[in-house]
């Protein structure tokens, strides 16, 4: 979550906290959507509305059990669209990720069971696979200048027909029930008391990192989040985090691969929000030529892009392969691909490049996973979900592009 500058400098430098803060925050984000930054605003309304519809139409949707099932249902397709997000930032797209992720599978399937390899050599081998893959797709990139549309259009299919012949004619591999990678993805529960230890830890981190910023950006005499208001999102944090594992823990609790998933997700958001890095990320997606001539290194941040991406889309093959116990030719086949790519625009990252965060690959998936089981629930087919989720994502496309026509008006795009 980013910080909001609420107050003036003046007050920033002598460290006074009075009633204005949370006025000045409220406005602040006020300002802020009227000026075309929309943040999660209408992600986390869409879902308040998806589950309303959705427990309004089947009373089982917000169960726990439901609900710890939906967690672990969305880590796949979830850490696949993390790694889109690093690409649409950058102002690029992969195209490939669903046949990275069942290529993954296939040779981590193959090393495992085939092969005798050990689980977790198996999967660091096909993990390095897709590091080398993505850099062989960033130097055809920056040195032929073939775009990266075409570039993973010619992967997804090439390595397709790689996934179907490291399966070979038997089509499918099954993994051992008892396997580490099995039991990680399918039967691993946090212990409830180690659960709301996480959340404590969590919600003192957050509050923890604002305070940090806030006092070095006084001390520099620019304007920071009030402590008032730092302490309310640490106290919210606290609160709604403990609420969703207290209902979790009504049922099975907390998966370990859920787990999993959202530490990916806050090690990349620190990584795009905290680091030199991460505003070159932003830099290029915003205006590749303007962050050449301040120094950065364009090529480098293309190259890690698509490393980031094809590295993340094994990892989440891995994991669809572990949830379902074996690796077959369906492996992130169907919509995959396409859901991994909605999944991070629909949760804010836009086309358009330069805009989004990590935190847009758990929404939107998210967002996605809750039309699909919702409508599982409901005994309806895959048709409907096809038509549902299509509907939202031109939704979030549109809003994007309306927002970016609304700070360019303000000089803000």
């Amino acid at each position: 979550m980013s910080d909001l500058d609420v107050r003036p400098a003046e007050a920033a430098r002598t460290g006074a906290d009075g009633p204005s803060g949370a006025r000045g925050a409220v406005a602040a984000v006020t300002d802020r959507l009227r000026g075309g930054d929309l943040g999660v605003a209408p992600v986390v309304a869409g879902l308040v509305v998806i589950w309303t519809v959705m427990q309004i139409l089947n009373p089982v949707f917000l169960s726990s059990d439901n609900l710890s099932n939906l967690t672990m249902e969305m880590v796949p397709v979830g850490v696949i669209a993390l790694g889109v997000v690093f690409m649409l930032l950058v102002g690029q797209i992969d195209l490939s990720v669903g046949s990275l992720s069942g290529v993954a599978a296939a040779v981590t399937a193959v090393l495992f069971v085939d092969q005798g390899l050990n689980p977790w050599l198996a999967v660091l081998a096909a993990v390095a696979l897709a590091c080398l893959i993505g850099w062989v797709y960033a130097q055809i990139f920056n040195r032929f200048g073939v775009p990266s549309f075409v570039i993973t259009l010619a992967g997804l299919l090439g390595f397709l027909g790689v996934q179907l012949h490291v399966l070979g004619p038997k089509g499918a591999i099954n993994l051992p029930f008892d396997s580490r990678l099995v039991t990680f993805a399918q039967l691993d529960f946090v212990p409830a008391w180690l659960a709301y230890v996480l959340v404590v830890a969590a919600s003192a981190a957050l509050y923890g990192t604002g305070h940090a910023r806030a006092v070095a950006r006084r001390r520099a005499g620019l304007s920071a989040t009030s402590e008032r208001v730092l302490v309310l999102r640490g106290a919210a944090a606290l609160a709604g985090l403990g609420l969703a594992v207290w209902y979790l823990n009504r049922d099975r609790g907390v998966g370990w691969m859920f787990v999993f998933f959202l530490a990916l997700v806050l090690v990349a958001h620190y990584v795009l929000t905290r680091t030199s890095y991460g505003k070159a990320v932003y830099a290029v997606g915003g205006n590749v030529e303007a962050a050449r001539r301040a120094g950065i290194n364009v090529r480098t941040i293309y190259t890690s892009a698509f490393v980031i991406c094809t590295t993340l889309a094994a990892i989440g093959g891995i994991l669809a392969a572990a949830r379902l116990a074996a690796a077959n030719q369906s492996t992130g086949a169907g919509d995959v691909n396409l859901n991994a790519i909605a999944a991070a625009v629909i949760g804010g990252t836009s086309l358009f490049g330069g805009r989004g965060g990590a935190f847009a690959a758990l929404l939107g998936i998210l967002v996605i996973q809750s039309i699909s089981n919702g409508l599982t629930l409901l005994n309806l087919d895959s048709s409907y979900r096809f038509m549902v989720t299509g509907v939202v994502l031109m939704l979030a496309v549109a809003l994007d592009s309306v927002a970016r026509r609304s700070r360019a008006s303000r000089g803000r795009a």
